[in-house]
């Protein structure tokens, strides 16, 4: 893996390690796999890592990682690039490969989904084939942002590529499911946006009290299933 990446230092605390510039499955699935094995791998010195759409950035402490400076290295930065691409040079296919699935119940249309006649209407089909092509897909959870919480995944159809609102809502309901371009997501908490709505889901995805506050992670799999109105509500009752 070693040799496609591109690293460079982002102050003294800190590296963005490059995978790739176009943003696919492929190099997104790299991000991910590099992160997770650095963090049960860790070098002295390291704080985090946060994933993005086609690079990682690690954060250390530069006071930690100078303690184990060996002799030819004379800066942090250099120390954590060496331990990096050790660590990633032991990265195996098997390792990227693997992802958690996460199932997210959703209740399309009417009040949970008011745009999606809208973005049937966009693409020429029906209410009823949108929902089909948004539940048959597998959507990759390419990074957290926006949001606590919010998913921005990647793999949805074409066929329901919709653009987003011309002027954004000013409160959008926590669990609205959404999509902008060829990216579908799903709103964490209430919030402005600009996203087409078409469901809604009973799930909480942002979870201040517990650790991970978030029922998403970077690098999961994601499927929506549909449920009806009275399933919504049973789920909601069941989680208060």
């Amino acid at each position: 893996m070693t040799e496609r990446l591109q690293i460079e230092q982002l102050g003294d605390s800190a590296m963005m390690i490059r995978f790739g510039e176009e943003i696919s499955e492929q190099v997104n699935g790299l991000v991910h796999a590099a992160a997770a094995y650095i963090e049960e791998q860790p070098f002295p010195g390291f704080i985090e890592c946060i994933p993005a759409f086609t690079s990682l950035t690690v954060f250390y402490d530069m006071y930690e990682v100078y303690k184990h400076l060996p002799q030819g290295i004379s800066s942090p930065f250099e120390k954590v690039k060496r331990d990096v691409h050790e660590r990633l040079g032991e990265l195996t296919a098997d390792y990227e490969s693997s992802r958690r699935i996460v199932e997210i119940p959703v209740c399309y249309g009417g009040e949970f989904g008011p745009d999606l006649e809208e973005v049937a209407k966009i693409n020429h089909l029906t209410p009823e084939e949108v929902i089909e092509i948004h539940t048959g897909g597998e959507y990759v959870v390419y990074m957290l942002g926006f949001a606590p919480g919010f998913p921005f995944l990647g793999g949805m159809s074409k066929r329901i590529a919709a653009p987003r609102k011309s002027s954004p809502r000013p409160s959008i309901p926590a669990g609205s499911v959404g999509i902008a371009g060829l990216q579908t997501g799903v709103y964490p908490i209430s919030t402005p946006g600009g996203w087409q709505l078409i469901g809604k889901t009973p799930l909480a995805l942002f979870r201040p009290q517990e650790n991970p506050p978030t029922l998403l992670r970077a690098g999961d799999i994601v499927t929506f299933v549909r449920i009806s109105e009275d399933d919504y509500h049973a789920y909601k009752e069941e989680s208060n």
